[in-house]
């Protein structure tokens, strides 16, 4: 099982941090560990850095793409996708500061989300923290000046 946290990152630290995404990751990591005061203050950076989430859009935009896909359902506020023939499922949880996504099975389901959420929004950040992996749902393309 693969278990994902998506945040949507404040495009001005999106484009700053771009390559250095593993301070990202150190900052979630903490956070996901700490407790008492120093998880408020974590809290706080985390809330500086990442951008509330446009659940309403999320919504519409994950009906509209997967209303008509076969294995597609929603349940109890979370969206699931199961494919039968390759043994793959997805569940995506939304919530106000960030998306929770577990998947089961070779990684097709956990992409159907990844791309409906990439034509969202150009800086989500997905973190597995099990797995010690991390990485831009969109890459950010980087500016060139002549």
């Amino acid at each position: 099982m693969r278990s994902y946290q998506l945040y949507l990152i404040e495009d001005e630290f999106a484009s700053h941090y771009f390559g250095r995404e593993r301070m990202f990751y150190q900052l979630f990591l903490e956070y996901n560990r700490a407790n008492g005061h120093l998880k408020s203050i974590i809290s706080k950076q985390v809330d500086f850095v990442t951008k509330p989430i446009p659940v309403l859009r999320i919504h519409q935009l994950l009906h509209q793409q997967l209303s008509k896909v076969k294995g597609f359902k929603v349940e109890d506020g979370k969206y699931i996708f199961e494919n039968k023939n390759s043994s793959t499922s997805a569940t995506l949880k939304v919530h106000d500061r960030w998306l929770e996504l577990e998947s089961h099975g070779p990684v097709d389901a956990e992409t159907v989300f990844f791309e409906i959420l990439r034509k969202c929004e150009t800086s989500f950040l997905a973190i597995d923290l099990a797995a010690n992996k991390y990485g831009w749902l969109k890459p950010i393309k980087e500016r060139k000046y002549v």
